[in-house]
Parts: structure tokens; C-alpha cells; sequence
């Protein structure tokens, strides 16, 4: 198989593609998504796992609200895996992780993930290559435990910002009084490493046994479109049905 390459996918919408009519056809989805998302909780018998990964701006916060952001707040959790605490570091790498997995009948979305500990790690150099190969070995295992095992269904979303829109999105912290929150001077840092950071995540797409689904997201409301799609014909394919009434 041919090595997946990041600079051959696409970062904006293809010509033609009405953003309004796109908008619409997102907001029919995302209703769709709801509406399946409580037949998950109401069968209890599989759960879902939805991980986000990309570099700072590309607008995981934003497609955490606009996919899921109709569900029911029971039955659904996001966690965001930042720096390790000292308990944590304790540990193996993914033991902080498998207590966040849903359990059956949830849906949890990591925004930011255990991906973190082979890419931002692996940039810097704070781990070996051989960590680096070993902790892809044991998230694989890992993810195949849970679907197997615990009959989880996993989306692994690559969201493709362009180095030139990241610098936009990265800007509009500082020139936005809204986003001021979202400003944080190590993204610009961590800028300074784009080149390695696709390296390292082309690793990550190519050495992972599930597929990941690389996004468009310049255009943000493109990057709903895709997803909503992806997420809604995954959750179909779940052929779920409510439980028959029980009785005595």
C-alpha cells in the first residue's frame, strides 16, 4: 500500500459546493446524529469513541459543538488530554487514557489524545524512536481491545489546517477579544515545528491498523459537512434498535 502523504489532501471545500446549502445539509445531520446518539444510550449495548487530533487552530473545539452539539448531554463526555500530571507520568502512557474510554452505551470524544504522547513527544525528542514505535504498538492493541472487547465503535479524525490559515486562526486570539482565552504563546512555539509535525503525524496515519479520516478545515463549515457525513454513515452502519418493552 501506498504511503499516505498529508500533502496530498486537500485543506479547503472543492469548487462548486454551495457553503449554504452545505450549512443546511449540517444542520439536518447534526439533528440525525442527536437522534442516533439516544438510541446508542437507550440499546446500552456498544459505545463510541471519537478522537480529534491536529495542530493548535485547526478547530477541534469547533467541531466537537457543531457535530455533536445536539446531543443530549447524558450519555455523551469530552475530555482533552493536555501535559501529564505527576501521578500520571507514574504511570504507563495510556493509563490515564483507558479510564476516559465510554462504556457501553456512551459516546466520549477526546479532543486531543493519546496520539499526544507519540507526537508532541516524539517532536521534541523527549522519547526514543524505539518508545515511539513501542507506544504505536500498544495504542493499536489498545483501540483493537476496545472494539472487540468492549464493541466500541472509533473515529479518528485528522483535522488539515494550512500553514497559512493557521497563522490566521492563531492571529484572530490576539485580535479577538473573545478568543484572548484561547491565546497561548507555546502554539506559536510549537509553529516553529510544523515540518516535523506532519512528519510525525504522517507516521501516525500510516502506522495506525484504523484508518483515520483526514478533514478539511480551512473553511470551517467544510469541515462540519465532512464530518457530520462520515460520523452519520458510521453511526447507520451500527444498525442499532431500541430495546422491546420488558415485562413481568
Amino acid at each position: 500500500m501506498a504511503r499516505i502523504k498529508i500533502a496530498d489532501f486537500p485543506t479547503r471545500a472543492p469548487k462548486g459546493l454551495s457553503k449554504k446549502e452545505a450549512r443546511e445539509i449540517v444542520r439536518k445531520r447534526r439533528q440525525e446524529i442527536a437522534d442516533l446518539h439516544h438510541l446508542l444510550i437507550a440499546e446500552g449495548k456498544r459505545s463510541m469513541m471519537v478522537i480529534l487530533q491536529g495542530m493548535d487552530g485547526s478547530g477541534k473545539d469547533g467541531g466537537v459543538r457543531s457535530v455533536f452539539g445536539a446531543c443530549a448531554p447524558y450519555g455523551l463526555r469530552t475530555h482533552s488530554f493536555k501535559k501529564p500530571t505527576e501521578e500520571e507520568f507514574a504511570h504507563d502512557f495510556l493509563w490515564r487514557v483507558h479510564k476516559q474510554a465510554p462504556k457501553k452505551g456512551e459516546l466520549v470524544i477526546f479532543n486531543r489524545s493519546h496520539y499526544e504522547d507519540i507526537l508532541i513527544q516524539r517532536v521534541h525528542g523527549w522519547i526514543s524512536e524505539e518508545q515511539v514505535k513501542k507506544r504505536m504498538d500498544a495504542i493499536n492493541a489498545f483501540e483493537d481491545l476496545l472494539q472487540f472487547d468492549n464493541n466500541t465503535l472509533i473515529l479518528k479524525f485528522f483535522l488539515n489546517i494550512s500553514h497559512s490559515q493557521q497563522e490566521l486562526e492563531l492571529n484572530e486570539r490576539l485580535d479577538d477579544p473573545t478568543k484572548h482565552w484561547k491565546h497561548n504563546e507555546s502554539d506559536w512555539q510549537e509553529r516553529e515545528h510544523w515540518d516535523e509535525y506532519m512528519r510525525c503525524y504522517e507516521d501516525v496515519l500510516n502506522w495506525s491498523k484504523l484508518p483515520w479520516h483526514v478533514v478539511p478545515v480551512d473553511q470551517r463549515w467544510y469541515r462540519d459537512y465532512v464530518m457530520t457525513d462520515i460520523v452519520l454513515k458510521a453511526m447507520h452502519d451500527l444498525n442499532m434498535e431500541y430495546p422491546p418493552l420488558e415485562r413481568e
